[in-house]
């Protein structure tokens, strides 16, 4: 009985102070009934999105980690709404523009255990991983959306509501300077009408920050997974860039040129020169004995002349 009595004097204690409230109390409170209907959909919205998000991106994460190569995941990233698997698909279609195939043909050299033919360069990569970076943003984006708002339903229903409560105070004590004479009937209305704004802006304010901090707690969480997954698909992808390196290079052979045969008229043969003897032997050279002109001047007298040896 006793809790059936105070149920109804507090209902009939918030209408009377409703009631007794001027135009500028009543809008207040209205404002701060709309607000709180926005801050409970945006919480209740948000809390099954950003779970479902999570989820989504926890088990394709998972299965990232499970594949031996990077084109592996394909398949798993077609069906998996969660940002891990936005965010890989981004980097697949600038490795699908670097290579020059679609998702189908890439696809298929995975099942046939094949890999693109030449390894992506620095630059390339450098490129992969600013579309990674783009995307993981607007994926931030997405998971912080309205979460402005919800941010504003924590801190400016308090404020709304001590303004109304100065207002109202305000006005009641200006009805006991009229009447001139403190009456508890003269100042009842007003401060109820004046503590009501308080209390609807407290029970907009303390749902709002509990939900925002549980709602900003699992966002952080999940954008720590991002960046992690972020650092774990690039290394993958730089590790595989490097298997290339490690395989022996096939040295294709030149091909040989094949000898030319010439082939050459046949010569004349030319005569060979005949070695004749000589017909006559060449003279002996003789010896001449040239007689000494001194010793003929002296013998000039003499009577005998001797006569010149020749020696043959």
């Amino acid at each position: 009985m006793s809790f059936f009595s105070f149920h109804t004097l507090a209902s009939s204690g918030v209408y009377y102070a409703f009631e007794n409230s001027d135009l500028c109390g009543k809008s207040i409170v209205v404002l701060l009934l709309f607000s709180s209907i926005v801050a409970w959909s945006i919480m209740l919205e948000k809390w099954l999105s950003v779970k479902r998000l999570g989820d989504s991106s926890a088990s394709f994460i998972h299965s990232f980690g499970q594949k031996r190569t990077f084109l592996m995941s394909i398949t798993d990233s077609k069906n998996n709404v969660g940002p891990a698997a936005s965010i890989y698909r981004a980097a697949l279609v600038k490795i699908m523009e670097f290579h020059g195939a679609n998702e189908a043909r890439l696809a298929s050299m995975v099942q046939m255990g094949r890999k693109p033919e030449k390894p992506l360069t620095e630059p390339q990569l450098a490129v992969i991983r600013a579309t990674v970076d783009k995307e993981m943003s607007d994926q931030i984006k997405i998971l912080e959306s309205r979460m402005g708002f919800l941010s504003t339903c924590v801190s400016a229903p308090p404020f709304f509501g001590l303004f109304g409560t100065v207002w109202g105070v305000m006005l009641a004590f200006c009805s006991l300077a009229e009447r001139g004479r403190a009456e508890i009937n003269a100042l009842a209305p007003g401060v109820a009408g004046a503590l009501l704004t308080t209390v609807a802006g407290l029970i907009v304010a303390i749902p709002s920050l509990i939900g925002y901090n549980l709602l900003t707690a699992s966002i952080s969480s999940q954008i720590t997974d991002l960046e992690d997954f972020a650092e774990q698909m690039m290394a993958q992808l730089r590790v595989e860039q490097t298997e290339y390196e490690d395989e022996p290079v096939p040295v294709r052979q030149a091909p040989q040129p094949q000898a030319q045969v010439r082939v050459q008229a046949p010569t004349q043969p030319q005569p060979q020169p005949q070695y004749q003897a000589p017909s006559t032997l060449p003279p002996r050279p003789q010896t001449v004995f040239v007689p000494n002109p001194a010793s003929a001047v002296d013998n000039a007298d003499s009577s005998s002349v001797q006569p010149n040896l020749l020696n043959q």
